[in-house]
């Protein structure tokens, strides 16, 4: 997945290698660092943006009320759809499937659907009948470089942060209930799986963590593992060709731990913000000021 977006000079491409080499960032980072991570929500349930540096992505999530395929008749439905707009880049073309992007939508739906990371199975209202089917609709706004880092982070925030309309069922006849009627209910999140990727230089002698669109338009391959706080690994993805040695690979995994424990506990602060928020919003609507 090198990006082939950014077309730098031979003098740029020798001073970003020499920059690599050196241990030293053209944004000051040191090789481990992750760029500054913004989370934001919208006003509705499961509207969250991120932005990672200069990459900002955007995840919605919707539900509607489906028949279940007959294999699979007591699990609801998770589909994921991200798409690279051309505001993110003058390469990106409106309505065109890219390979980039049906890679991008492969490692999403690889993570959040194998993982089990969503409780489907909670999803189902009655057998065979009607389930849940809840869509996330990823948009890169802004590709600063990598992608997939800041995607994963924007979807499973959007899940946590999403709720879905209450049911009851009574018989043969299923309700709906609307906001005003009974309070919306969160998706069963079990853990969260986020992306942490790594790009490589040299044969895979050098690395860094979080590369910028620059640092991935000169790199040799890339790496991305998608773990969760119990240091479970849920995805690994190698791009470019590259033969790691097993101590490569495992440093790798030991850096991950340490960037998804960060970035968990950024998210589960920022869903704990706008909940106060919001439930204060709430009792000065209900005071009436």
């Amino acid at each position: 997945m090198k990006n082939s977006k950014v077309v730098i000079s031979s003098c740029e491409k020798d001073f970003i290698l020499s920059c690599v080499r050196s241990g030293k960032r053209m944004d000051r980072r040191h090789t481990y660092d992750y760029r500054k991570l913004q989370i934001s929500f919208g006003v509705d349930r499961g509207h969250c943006e991120v932005q990672l540096g200069k990459t900002r992505v955007l995840a919605q999530v919707s539900s509607e009320v489906v028949c279940p395929p007959p294999n699979r008749p007591s699990e609801g439905q998770l589909f994921f759809n991200l798409e690279l707009s051309p505001m993110a880049s003058p390469a990106y073309e409106t309505g065109r499937l890219s390979e980039h992007t049906v890679e991008l939508n492969r490692l999403l739906e690889r993570v959040y659907k194998q993982s089990q990371c969503i409780d489907v199975e909670s999803l189902c209202i009655v057998t065979g009948e009607k389930v849940w089917s809840i869509r996330v609709d990823v948009t890169v706004l802004d590709d600063g470089g990598n992608i997939i880092d800041c995607a994963s982070i924007a979807t499973i925030t959007a899940l946590s942060h999403f709720r879905r309309p209450d049911v009851s069922v009574s018989g043969e006849d299923v309700t709906i209930y609307s906001i005003e009627e009974r309070d919306p209910v969160p998706l069963s999140v079990h853990h969260i799986p986020i992306y942490v990727t790594f790009a490589f230089y040299d044969n895979g002698a050098l690395l860094l963590v979080d590369p910028t669109d620059r640092e991935e338009s000169v790199m040799d391959g890339q790496m991305m593992i998608a773990m969760n706080v119990d240091r479970e690994i849920c995805a690994v993805q190698m791009n470019g060709g590259l033969s790691l040695e097993a101590d490569q690979v495992l440093r790798c995994s030991q850096i991950s731990a340490v960037k998804v424990a960060d970035i968990t506990e950024l998210i589960h602060k920022a869903l704990r913000v706008d909940a106060e928020a919001r439930w204060e919003h709430e009792i000065k609507t209900y005071c009436g000021g």
